[in-house]
């Protein structure tokens, strides 16, 4: 039984499907927008990863798992697709395409190495265990408690997607994602290669993807590309959505 919930976004069937995966503390509902441009060419597939959105919750949060689930979407839906992923998202794209490159035609990697970091993203997960979501009934007010705490123009709007303000509580396996956030910000030893066409498409202002990190990228992928997005941080596709729209549809129909 699949444990991903998707967003279906049908287009044309003669170009293979893509499987859009988000990053951490984001979901499938995030890329609607580009999912719904992509699709004028293809069907386009976004879906919540686990611990996220409406997909199954889990006691566990790594990128072997990670990268299976999406394979089993892969498998659903039907090969071979391309697959595109943020971040997280990315990471577990990069598992996937490695373990199973007969389902994968094309990778597209958001704004992430296949490397080991060293921030932390717990200051986030604290910010939204803070907020006391009693009596909230509009995301607007979610928003200006957590801009209270956190200092960015852009996040306290993204996380509070993840509001379910019915249920009064947040669509994220808080408690699983802070548990193994050690896991969130490392990369699987991994053998094999995969040799369809990747790209790497990163924000200028990003610190995320170094130069020094090409030679990994390289072993692992050896027919990568790479690509930045000027002006676009670590958030590209929210920061410069037509920008990293267009370089999407390009490499895919190149």
């Amino acid at each position: 039984m699949i444990m991903l919930h998707f967003y279906d976004h049908p287009g044309p069937t003669d170009a293979p499907p893509l499987i859009i995966a988000h990053g951490l503390y984001g979901s499938g509902k995030n890329w609607g927008a580009i999912a719904r441009k992509l699709s004028e060419a293809r069907r386009v597939v976004a879906v919540d990863m686990r611990n996220h959105g409406d997909s199954a919750w889990t006691e566990t949060h790594h990128y072997t798992d990670l990268g299976a689930d999406l394979v089993e979407v892969a498998e659903h839906i039907g090969g071979p697709i391309d697959l595109l992923g943020h971040s997280m998202g990315g990471k577990s794209s990069m598992i996937a395409a490695l373990t199973r490159p007969d389902l994968i035609r094309k990778l597209i990697v958001a704004d992430i190495a296949p490397v080991n970091y060293s921030h932390t993203q717990m200051m986030y997960i604290d910010a939204m265990r803070s907020i006391d979501l009693t009596g909230i009934d509009r995301r607007s007010q979610a928003e200006a408690a957590l801009r209270a705490v956190i200092d960015d123009p852009v996040l306290p709007s993204f996380f509070t997607q993840s509001l379910d303000l019915k249920a009064g509580r947040w669509k994220l396996n808080l408690d699983t994602l802070a548990r193994e956030m050690p896991n969130l910000l490392s990369f699987p030893e991994v053998s094999g290669q995969f040799d369809g066409p990747a790209l790497f498409l990163t924000g200028a202002n990003s610190t995320y993807v170094l130069p020094e990190h090409r030679a990994r990228i390289k072993e692992l992928f050896p027919n990568a590309k790479f690509a930045k997005i000027p002006g676009a941080g670590h958030w590209l596709h929210a920061e410069k959505p037509a920008e990293f729209e267009a370089a999407v549809r390009h490499f895919l129909a190149a």
